[in-house]
């Protein structure tokens, strides 16, 4: 990490379909290759399966799902005097959008499904209904930092 200046944020540009900030994130955090038009196709993909199945707004599932996966604490390395602690402290919401959309991604790919529109769509309405394997992530790093919380008073 450079101890010189931050880095500068990137503009990026919303998405032609919902025109969404969110959706373009995690659209490009879905892309393998560079290869952007297979990434809508699935994100888009998966919403049109989200809209027939669950007979709602895609875009409101999408949103519930990441404030279902979006971690509040979380626990970071803190060495004190040789040893070393887990001390929970809170995260950034540039952070918690950034681990649920990675956590959301990478339950998609871990289930069993055919295609990653099944995959993608599957998660998205488990994550909504506070179920499924980035949901039970969550729920794992929230026990981690509440077991931790006597070391809470080594925050920096």
């Amino acid at each position: 990490m450079s101890r010189r200046h931050k880095a500068e944020k990137r503009e990026i540009n919303p998405d032609p379909k919902f025109g969404d900030l969110v959706v373009t994130k995690f659209m490009n955090a879905i892309m393998l290759d560079g290869k952007k038009s297979v990434a809508e196709s699935i994100v888009y993909g998966a919403f049109d399966a989200v809209q027939g199945k669950a007979k709602q707004e895609p875009l409101g599932v999408f949103h519930q799902a990441l404030d279902n996966i979006a971690p509040h604490v979380e626990v970071r390395s803190r060495r004190v005097g040789g040893a070393t602690y887990q001390v929970p402290v809170d995260v950034r919401p540039e952070r918690r959008q950034a681990l649920a959309i990675r956590w959301l991604i990478t339950a998609a790919r871990k289930r069993n499904e055919t295609t990653m529109v099944d995959r993608l769509s599957g998660e998205l309405l488990d994550a909504s209904n506070n179920r499924g394997a980035a949901v039970k992530k969550r729920e794992d790093t929230h026990k981690m930092a509440d077991a931790n919380r006597a070391f809470s008073h080594y925050r920096w």
